[in-house]
């Protein structure tokens, strides 16, 4: 499959005349615990021509290719990728931390550098909480529930206690989150939910688990209480993501 999405990364670069600069993994294959339905979510940063960004008409900053059972793939343009990092969006911030790369240019390390100063702890908070908040509300309510919608409320809850407690960007890796912040009274439950979603089908359903749902309206009550005191500290200089996009820019035109 890496072949297949390396090929497919290669095609959409001649086809579109873009250079990717960065492509990983972003859904539960990078948080560690994809089931043997996942599909693959591939995200990608590119580069357009410098001509493109001179144009008076404006050119869409997205490509999206036809999704299928196995496949989704699509990306980001960098002008719009480093407008998002300046506004601190936490799913950028996870792409550049994918543990799943597929394809890396030299950029990639000076993009991921350049965002650790417009990282807002408190946005990050806000972005994980809603996630929390609304799958649990959405998935977890009724009496059979599909198992991996646990863990769709329980790693957003876990990235917020981890921006609670360290200041930085999550990682994607379930395992580590879990291994960091999960309480001990919920782990054996959680690793036999692990387990399930390894190695059962996407719909699987189980009964919901009243100690486990208990346990996530804590936090979410309890992460809630706490975001109006965290400071909302970011950078909000624009010039080391302008440079950078200047530089990138430019070795488009040179290549």
């Amino acid at each position: 499959m890496n072949e297949i999405i390396l090929e497919k990364l290669r095609q959409t670069e001649q086809r579109e005349n873009v250079k990717i600069l960065l492509a990983v993994e972003s859904g539960s294959r990078a948080w560690g615990f994809a089931s043997p339905d996942s599909d693959y979510d591939v995200r990608f940063i590119y580069a357009r021509p410098v001509s493109d960004y001179l144009r008076l008409e404006e050119t869409r900053d997205v490509i999206e290719l036809p999704i299928d059972d196995e496949l989704d793939i699509n990306g980001w343009d960098l002008q719009k990728t480093l407008r998002l990092i300046y506004k601190s969006n936490p799913t950028v911030f996870e792409w550049l931390n994918s543990p799943i790369v597929y394809l890396k240019s030299d950029f990639a390390a000076e993009i991921n550098t350049a965002a650790k100063d417009y990282f807002s702890v408190k946005k990050a908070l806000y972005h994980y909480l809603n996630m929390a908040v609304h799958n649990y509300k959405a998935y977890l309510k009724d009496d059979y529930v599909k198992a991996k919608k646990y863990f769709y409320v329980l790693r957003p809850i876990l990235a917020c206690k981890w921006l609670l407690d360290k200041g930085t960007p999550p990682p994607m890796l379930f395992s580590e989150l879990a291994e960091s912040e999960l309480d001990d009274t919920v782990k054996s439950k959680v690793r036999e939910l692990l387990d399930i979603k390894i190695n059962r089908p996407e719909i699987y359903k189980i009964p919901r688990i009243e100690t486990l749902n208990e346990y996530l309206e804590f936090n979410i009550e309890n992460i809630g209480k706490q975001i109006d005191n965290i400071p909302n500290v970011k950078s909000s200089d624009w010039n080391s993501l302008n440079e950078l996009f200047q530089k990138i820019v430019y070795y488009q035109k040179m290549r």
